[in-house]
């Protein structure tokens, strides 16, 4: 049996193990010779000189995201929504050690990230990311947890590391993020100008340069006066891929009517019956144009007969032939693309007065040509997005939550969200993380998108129970932090949502299961045991804090196995012993006090990949080593753990 380390991984350590694997030499006593591994990589080492972008406290802050730490997510059922058939997550608490606690139970699974970070406009709040000091030391003397556990302080422009403490919080939470993505998950970053330049370095060293894939304006409002120079209607979405070549291509979908005004001519006869096509200019050449784009077309204006005897006409006379005069007079088609298409009675022949064709002769054509994109090609396809979002502005949002009577300034809309998710391909049981959920305008807008396709996706929400001001309408209304909105503003969304599309009594899931960051179930002693003699160990009845409940330990458990957070979990009596089944299980667990050898053989017998008692299960070491004489009987494979 093993014990499990209630702590998360060190991820600085494990990438040192890598790079000794790779390069032995470059890595000694655990320590990078990092001018060695630049000549191991062929890079000539000349002094400290290089491009780089750099804050003060920058490598604290890409330390920090490999730090690990001794916290948990305790389960609060009274809170949540449907907490039995739920798929969802609200997780409150300082969303870098949560981020930490969700690498493994989320590495690589998640499949888009939405972030709506603080602007740093120098009038809102930034996490109190310290690094130099230890937390209890910074917690000790900053006051950080009060009475309502402020966890934030207000970042003015008047402070000297005005961009550097913005910069540094946002680093690790970047780090960590992308190690959640799936292969092909996106992250979409809202920022506004003022921190926009230093974002974007920041992302192409997290997440990677190649990985950018467009920058998004969207219209925060129409008009206004404030603002010197210009008023301030526009802020920003970077978003980046894990990897752009499994990433899916951006298209919006499109029906018929939506469409049809894109396309200006109908043509029905010996065509597609009843269908729209838009001309497109077959003179428009590509720019790797090759020689086989070069060629003359003939134009509809040859002469014809019909000869004596016969009914049907034959060409007496071929028709003009034209080149476009521009782009080296080579088409976008090659001309064996050209007599398919031709075939296939994709062309269309305009007489135009524009002059974009020329004869052989230099003279300029009456003609021009077309190819033609057809409706039904169109809607299959899809369309691109353009990088300019107009229809979805802040007043949106506002009137969303004022139609849910609940109070919270700057809200971004729900459609939105909706929006990105539906041109980035975010499908049937997809997850969406936003680790900066707000008044969880996110887990709205899933809920809306599932409802309208009948999807299955999931959230998970992340927010610090950052306390209301007591002047604010929010405070007034009974809301103490913002952790207090997001989860009531789900609730009555959820409501919402179903009574509008009629999906009331249908399994749209508007639940949700809230996890609250605490520290470790377990005591010192679990970690320092080698620090206390054989004596007082004996004499110390348990190891986890008494007033952690097998909910908690369970949770804790799954963290430190990495299982997902919201599959479905059942209890039972085994020989009147509590007994926790996990997903299936993928976990049985029984934390009660001397529990039987009945009850042992019955779990075993049941064949779990994983199971998980404590310390205080058994009386004494030879029934520890029964039990696991018992599991390599019963179940040789499960992992069998003690806490």
């Amino acid at each position: 049996m093993t014990k499990p380390k209630f702590k998360t991984k060190n991820l600085t350590t494990e990438n040192i193990a890598k790079l000794a694997k790779l390069f032995p030499n470059v890595v000694t006593e655990g320590k990078v010779n990092f001018d060695l591994l630049r000549s191991v990589l062929g890079e000539e080492v000349h002094g400290d000189e290089a491009y780089e972008f750099t804050w003060v406290g920058k490598r604290e802050a890409i330390a920090e995201a490999g730090r690990p730490i001794r916290k948990t997510l305790r389960p609060c059922m009274e809170e949540s929504k449907n907490w039995d058939t739920t798929k969802n997550l609200y997780i409150e608490g300082d969303n870098l050690d949560i981020l930490k606690l969700l690498q493994e139970s989320y590495l690589g699974k998640v499949k888009m990230v939405y972030i709506d970070p603080p602007y740093n406009t120098g009038n809102d709040f930034v996490y109190r990311d310290d690094f130099k000091q230890s937390r209890e030391e910074y917690n000790e003397k900053s006051g950080m947890y009060g009475e309502e556990r402020d966890r934030l302080f207000k970042n003015t422009d008047t402070n000297g590391r005005f961009h550097s403490d913005w910069c540094s919080m946002i680093y690790p939470r970047l780090v960590l993020a992308r190690n959640v993505l799936s292969d092909d998950g996106i992250i979409f970053i809202s920022i506004g100008s003022n921190e926009l330049e230093n974002l974007k370095k920041m992302c192409d060293e997290a997440i990677g340069e190649s990985n950018f894939v467009g920058m998004i304006s969207r219209l925060m409002k129409s008009g206004g006066n404030k603002g010197r120079f210009f008023s301030p209607n526009i802020d920003y979405i970077l978003v980046y891929a894990k990897n752009p070549l499994s990433a899916n291509d951006f298209k919006l979908p499109l029906d018929e009517n939506a469409t049809r005004k894109l396309y200006s001519k109908t043509e029905t006869k010996g065509l597609r019956k009843g269908e729209k096509y838009r001309p497109f200019g077959l003179y428009q050449s590509s720019l790797d144009a090759r020689p086989n784009q070069r060629y003359y077309i003939e134009c509809p204006d040859g002469t014809f007969a019909i000869p004596p005897g016969e009914t049907m006409p034959k060409k007496r006379s071929d028709g003009s032939k034209v080149i476009p005069q521009s782009n080296d007079g080579c088409w976008r088609w090659s001309v064996d693309r050209y007599l398919q298409e031709k075939e296939n009675n994709n062309l269309l022949f305009v007489e135009s007065r524009e002059g974009v064709l020329i004869q052989p002769s230099g003279e300029k054509s009456k003609w021009n040509v077309y190819t033609k994109i057809w409706l039904s090609d169109r809607v299959e396809e899809g369309q691109t997005p353009t990088n300019f979002i107009s229809q979805f502005e802040s007043r949106h949002g506002a009137k969303e939550l004022k139609e849910l009577d609940i109070p919270f300034d700057f809200p971004k809309p729900v459609g939105l969200i909706k929006y990105i998710m539906s041109f980035a391909g975010i499908k049937e049981n997809d997850i969406i993380l936003d680790f900066f959920s707000g008044s969880a305008t996110t887990a709205h807008a899933v809920m809306q998108l599932n409802a309208e396709d009948g999807g299955n996706r999931k959230f998970v929400m992340v927010q610090l129970p950052e306390i209301t001001s007591k002047k604010s309408e929010a405070f007034k209304a009974g809301y103490k932090n913002i952790c207090e909105i997001g989860k009531e503003r789900i609730r009555r969304a959820g409501e919402k949502v179903k009574a509008e599309t009629g999906l009331i009594e249908q399994n749209l899931d508007t639940g949700f299961r809230v996890l609250k960051l605490d520290d470790t179930n377990m005591t010192d002693v679990y970690y320092s045991a080698n620090d206390y003699t054989q004596d007082l160990v004996l004499q110390m009845e348990v190891n986890i804090k008494s007033d952690r409940t097998d909910m908690d330990l369970l949770y804790g458990c799954l963290l430190d196995w990495g299982l997902p957070l919201s599959m479905p979990h059942t209890h039972e009596k085994i020989d009147d012993f509590t007994v926790h089944t996990y997903n299936e299980g993928d976990l049985i667990a029984c934390f009660e006090d001397h529990i039987s050898e009945r009850a042992i053989r019955e779990i075993a017998g049941r064949n779990p990949l994983r199971a998980v008692f404590r310390d205080s299960s058994f009386t004494s070491s030879p029934e520890k080593i029964n039990v696991f004489e018992i599991f390599k009987l019963l179940s040789p494979t499960t992992n069998v753990k003690v806490i």
